[in-house]
């Protein structure tokens, strides 16, 4: 069987998650969870398992480096993650690196997840 071509960029990435209804970005709420605009839920860490992670780095500003994690609630609906790395993290204080690390890890073939 032939292998799907690798996808390189995050805009690649972004692209096949909205060609395949996949593309319900979650934020951290004022709370300390996960909320999903789209789907009208909010997430504690127990209820998303990380599926896939991808890493993208910038080719001239440190800046440009990010991180997608795709995710899965327990209702199987798909749903993503997006950060940039370290210093440059849309995120302050503890609390986004809180919940990730308390999010279950199941990582999973590229081609598993898009067909």
């Amino acid at each position: 069987m032939e292998q799907p071509a690798t996808m390189s960029t995050l805009s690649q990435v972004m692209e096949k998650l909205r060609l395949n209804g996949k593309d319900n970005e979650l934020k951290i709420s004022d709370h300390g969870k996960m909320q999903s605009a789209a789907l009208s839920k909010i997430y504690t860490p127990e209820d998303l398992t990380i599926v896939k992670t991808y890493r993208f780095e910038g080719e001239s500003d440190p800046g440009d480096n990010s991180v997608l994690y795709i995710l899965q609630d327990k209702d199987d609906a798909m749903s993503y993650i997006i950060d940039a790395y370290g210093a440059y993290s849309d995120h302050d204080g503890p609390a986004f690196d809180d919940f990730l690390k308390k999010i279950k890890v199941a990582d999973r073939d590229e081609q598993e997840l898009f067909d």
